[in-house]
């Protein structure tokens, strides 16, 4: 058993080595990644050492505070930690389970060879001396604080890990179908968004209030929320170092029961599942193989609604992919999502709900930036076929851009009947005009993405495995999907540009009112020709390098 495990562990760090010698990128990305790690690790111990110079143990109010504080962020961090396990790096490595179900190996040792594998890696390393040096920060409450954060370090390491492996191992194991898969992924996908706009919400409605009992209930809110968070393994070990330092080790020891269980608790659970992976993966590929010989297509679907060209066939090829695929249909929930969120954090601005629509659809298209990757060797039959490169992307963009338009207007009538602004006729001129914004930045994003896909493309998960993670091309895979975010906003200088020369000139302090649905109409615009020029020189770069990215398609598919 023990000789089983250290192999796994071994080759843990042989397959990373062999990753770093099989092309410069790699290499490259993984020096980076030691940078990164190196500059945390440091980073930690300075923060650690200027904490230490507080009083912090001289003002009782104050260490409580301080208390609260740390265990709610350090519970935020555990979850985080986990959903980011779900939904970015998933069971798609190498040492997947299933890639030894070949070698006999026992339920348990392979269990605890691949958990152990885990905490041998980088972010374990850097997470475990990251918060032994965070030690430092609780000197000023004497050895035994800080004898209890080193204490806590690997415990809390040992716990995010477990948790994580067992939410993970527990979602691909009940989660079989697709649907079922693709609802679980959207369902994550929207917790991550809104708990990371949780705090945010909170902080400005604060800042609005800014009354002294206001930021005193929220104080006393969040002593309640810790103190309860603090029994619990997501914060049980931040609680320890206070715990060790007021001498309560009833407590102190209660809490690390607490953890060791959770960690013993995750373990079963791991197992649990991969023996049930194990002795139903049979079972469950029968099953899919029956459903899949009794269901029966009724009619050509989209492509029966489709023009009857080739351009009309890529795109019903299109829509009948999206309908089936939450990796990308997630992404057009993004202008409802920040009309949303910018609805709970306007206070009756109602300009603030425009702009979420606004920023809405300049994210709305990241997932066409790597459009090709996502339909995978569907876009062998073009090459056979000859279909040339300015047709595929005029069959994506009529149909995407067909629905981002109907899509934007019915959310823009929604507000504009929620807000009541078509009763003020100079709030209905700027609505009109954020509306031509929203509009310009969705055709400005899709159009770069119809350019973007064809030279930047990196590896997907599979359609089936959503929460697993596409081997190789690291670096592009966290780098790539930035250009097109960050780059649409260039395709937007026209417009800024005429917008200065619009306020230089003091055409918006004379008329107002036409000034801006002018404004409107220049980024509509701008995004019609952006869209126009990225279809158009799409499709030459599509002509251009057909073969080459058949040829890469092909090889994310062997990964």
């Amino acid at each position: 058993m023990t000789e089983s495990i250290a192999t796994i562990v071994r080759l843990r760090w042989a397959l990373t080595f062999a990753a770093m010698r099989k092309s410069v990128a790699q290499t490259v990305g993984y020096v980076i990644t030691a940078v990164i790690a190196v500059s945390v690790v440091i980073g930690a111990a300075i923060a650690g050492w200027m904490a230490g110079l507080l009083p912090i143990g001289d003002d009782a109010a104050f260490l409580g505070s301080l208390n609260a504080a740390v265990v709610f962020v350090g519970s935020v961090l555990v979850l985080m930690i986990i959903l980011f396990q779900l939904l970015y790096l998933g069971q798609g490595s190498t040492l997947t389970p299933g890639k030894f179900a070949l070698y006999g190996i026992p339920d348990r040792t392979l269990s605890l060879g691949l958990l152990l594998a885990g905490l041998s890696g980088m972010p374990a390393i850097v997470g475990v001396l990251g918060m032994m040096l965070w030690a430092l920060a609780y000197r000023g409450l004497g050895s035994a604080a800080v004898i209890g954060q080193i204490i806590a370090a690997p415990l809390f390491v040992v716990v995010a890990m477990s948790l994580s492996k067992l939410v993970v191992a527990a979602v691909s194991s009940l989660v079989r179908s697709a649907r079922g898969k693709n609802l679980f992924y959207a369902i994550v996908v929207l917790a991550v968004i809104l708990f990371s706009q949780v705090g945010g919400a909170l902080t400005a409605r604060t800042a609005i209030d800014g009354s002294v009992q206001t930021v005193s209930v929220r104080v006393e809110s969040l002593l309640v929320v810790s103190d309860v968070v603090s029994w619990t393994p997501f914060g049980a070990a931040f609680q320890l170092p206070f715990d060790a330092f007021r001498g309560d080790w009833g407590p102190f020891a209660a809490r690390v029961l607490i953890l060791v269980a959770t960690v013993i608790l995750c373990f079963m659970g791991s197992t649990a599942c991969l023996r049930h992976d194990r002795l139903t993966a049979g079972m469950s590929a029968g099953q899919s193989a029956r459903a899949s010989t009794t269901a029966s297509a009724k009619g050509l679907g989209a492509f029966a609604r489709m023009a009857d060209s080739p351009s009309g066939a890529i795109a019903a090829r299109l829509f009948t992919y999206l309908k089936r695929d939450a990796r990308q249909t997630m992404l057009f929930i993004m202008p409802l999502l920040f009309v949303v969120l910018m609805g709970f954090q306007s206070h009756g601005v109602t300009p603030v709900i425009w702009m979420g629509l606004a920023m809405g659809s300049w994210f709305m298209f990241l997932g066409e930036g790597n459009g090709l990757a996502y339909d995978g060797r569907g876009y062998t039959m073009e090459v056979i076929a000859g279909v040339s490169g300015f047709t595929d992307r005029k069959g994506r963009v009529h149909l995407l851009a067909s629905l981002a338009t109907a899509y934007i207007l019915t959310l823009a009538l929604g507000i504009f009947v929620f807000t009541g602004d078509w009763r003020d006729g100079d709030l209905a001129s700027l609505d009109m005009a954020l509306v031509g914004m929203a509009l310009g930045l969705s055709y400005a994003s899709l159009g770069l993405a119809e350019v973007l896909s064809v030279v930047l493309m990196y590896p997907v998960p599979p359609i089936d495995k959503p929460f697993s993670t596409p081997q190789g091309r690291a670096v592009a895979q966290g780098f790539f999907p930035f250009v097109q975010m960050l780059g649409t906003p260039l395709t937007f200088l026209p417009t800024g540009v005429l917008a200065i020369v619009m306020g230089i000139s003091g055409m918006f302090e004379s008329s107002p009112i036409w000034s801006v649905r002018l404004l409107g109409l220049i980024a509509l615009a701008n995004g019609v020709g952006i869209l126009a020029l990225g279809t158009w020189l799409g499709g030459k770069l599509l002509d251009m390098r057909s073969l080459s990215v058949l040829k890469t398609l092909n090889g994310f598919a062997s990964l």
